[in-house]
């Protein structure tokens, strides 16, 4: 027999829920208000909407594209956030190409808590990498998702990209 060893999954599997995070507003409020981008897994700061690693990723490289702002429903999203969120995706693809070479994307939203929403009170566009064969048994047979790669490792890779991206564009 093989044994799969990931240590870091634990954390995952005896999670309680929500990480606790001290303040006001949303879970996506409080990380974003504490400013410790890093330990928070936040990989990018724009002006209207904010990219971050989803904590319990579905795949490597699950990150949420949130605006800054609190907003529950699509329709109550500004022009100008829905402008931001709408670029920021495709800043987002383009990252994630360079950083880990998926061959596609699932991209979307829940709105609303029967819809799925973890956080219904804060939208969110969740951006998931995709490889050929990067399902199996495990979610049918155990009801667990492999992660290939440490948070921390992808997040690294990921703002690495972000980083070279930035300096290229200042003077």
């Amino acid at each position: 027999m093989k044994r799969l060893w990931s240590p870091w999954r634990s954390a995952y599997i005896y999670s309680t829920g929500e990480k606790k995070v001290s303040g006001k507003g949303s879970l996506f409020t409080r990380l974003y208000q504490q400013e410790n981008d890093e330990e928070n897994l936040i990989l990018w700061r724009g002006e209207r909407v904010f990219v971050m690693m989803n904590l319990y990723p579905y795949n490597s490289g699950h990150v949420m594209i949130v605006p800054v702002r609190e907003v529950a429903n699509y329709e109550d999203l500004t022009e100008e956030e829905q402008t931001e969120l709408s670029l920021t995706l495709a800043r987002v693809i383009q990252w994630l190409k360079k950083a880990l070479k998926p061959e596609g994307f699932n991209v979307g939203m829940n709105i609303g808590k029967v819809s799925g929403a973890g956080i219904p009170e804060h939208l969110h566009i969740h951006v998931v990498p995709r490889w050929a064969g990067d399902t199996n048994f495990m979610p049918t047979t155990c009801e667990t998702k492999v992660i290939s790669e440490a948070l921390k490792d992808t997040y690294y890779r990921i703002r690495a990209v972000i980083q070279a991206e930035e300096s290229v564009q200042k003077p």
